[in-house]
């Protein structure tokens, strides 16, 4: 794991692969409790029989934006600041799912820091995240996202 005392420091990495992440294993209730907090409750994501009858490997499949809103907790186990101000989500570009994650799967996170620019409201980063799964020929999920460091 990269540790990086700040945001200003963070800058130096630009253009750099920052690491790869810890492996998540994506279980049913995960997939579940997810359902039920966005109210995305299609069949393909929830309902365990059916998947099993009628899903190619008959297993339920987590949410593509379950998948995206994993970035951060993923990201914990890629670097670290020691001295960390306010962080904010700012947005994400280019978001593709690119192939299903299947309950059961593991995935991970490979970060590289793509660009770094000062702002009037603090630093933005903007971020390559590739989540791969576990055994997989294609990645799970390819985003550019941004996050800005307030300024104190």
């Amino acid at each position: 794991m990269l540790t990086v005392k700040d945001s200003a420091d963070l800058m130096h990495y630009v253009g750099k692969e920052l690491g790869t992440s810890d492996w998540l294993e994506i279980d049913q209730k995960m997939i579940d409790t997810f359902a039920h907090a966005t109210g995305d409750l299609n069949w393909i994501h929830i309902d365990v029989e059916r998947a099993a009858r009628e899903m190619p490997d008959g297993k339920t499949i987590a949410h593509g934006y379950l998948t995206l809103s994993l970035i951060p907790k993923l990201s914990k186990t890629v670097y670290q600041m020691s001295q960390r101000g306010k962080g904010f989500n700012y947005g994400a570009n280019k978001v593709r799912f690119t192939a299903p994650v299947p309950v059961g799967s593991r995935i991970r996170l490979k970060q590289t820091l793509k660009e770094a620019e000062e702002t009037r409201a603090g630093k933005r980063f903007l971020f390559d995240c590739v989540i791969e799964i576990e055994g997989g020929s294609r990645p799970a999920m390819v985003a550019e996202t941004i996050v800005l460091m307030a300024k104190d």
